[in-house]
């Protein structure tokens, strides 16, 4: 619900205005009638000094399914976009030892389906999830979508903690390559903005509560 719409009700009916005058004037200032009734039904229908909200019942099931449908096509995503680049790597810096050995050309052609399918119903999820925040403020407060925020976060944290740690270590050993510079660099940009976006997204939320 817009916040707009439920402090002024809220207000409302706090100071004892009925429910027909606060809708015939809502309608007048050209609030739509499905918006007004619903944010009405927030509140219940019950004499008392103050405004009194209905227990809103948490589709929590349906929150879960949304969030983990779209962190596993992320997770996907992720992954075959940075195989795909592994790929091209591979390709313009050949090993003159291994050859392709490690080469698999059906890797190709699986992580571009893979992303074709994945990314663009990631943006869709995205796209609905924030959509529906928009709509019911409440839903930014998700337990369902903090918890998943902040496993990403460990995930990705860890994985470029990994990335750096390999990159010391061969850095040391001698044996730095620019094929390995680049896998090192692919993993640290997709890992570093997936944390980025998620770090600011929580950062937002918390801002807006």
């Amino acid at each position: 619900m817009n916040n707009e719409l439920y402090n002024f009700i809220k207000e409302s009916l706090g100071k004892g205005l009925s429910r027909e005058e606060i809708y015939n004037v809502l309608l007048k200032a050209g609030w739509k009638d499905q918006a007004v009734k619903e944010g009405l039904s927030v509140f219940a229908d019950v004499a008392f000094a103050i405004a009194v909200p209905r227990p809103k019942p948490y589709l929590q099931a349906r929150e879960a399914f949304l969030h983990l449908v779209s962190f596993i096509a992320l997770y996907i995503s992720a992954f075959s976009f940075g195989s795909l680049l592994f790929e091209f790597i591979d390709k313009s810096f050949p090993d003159s030892i291994s050859g392709d050995r490690y080469h698999d050309p059906s890797r190709l052609s699986t992580s571009l389906a893979a992303i074709i399918v994945a990314f663009p119903l990631y943006l869709l999820m995205i796209r609905y999830l924030k959509k529906s925040e928009s709509v019911d403020p409440e839903q930014r407060e998700s337990k369902v979508k903090k918890w998943l925020n902040y496993i990403t976060l460990v995930i990705v944290a860890a994985v470029i903690i990994i990335d750096l740690v390999a990159v010391i270590a061969n850095l040391l050993g001698g044996e730095l390559t620019i094929r390995f510079i680049l896998k090192a660099l692919t993993v640290l940009y997709i890992a570093g903005s997936i944390f980025w976006y998620y770090l600011w997204d929580l950062q937002k939320s918390e801002k807006n509560t």
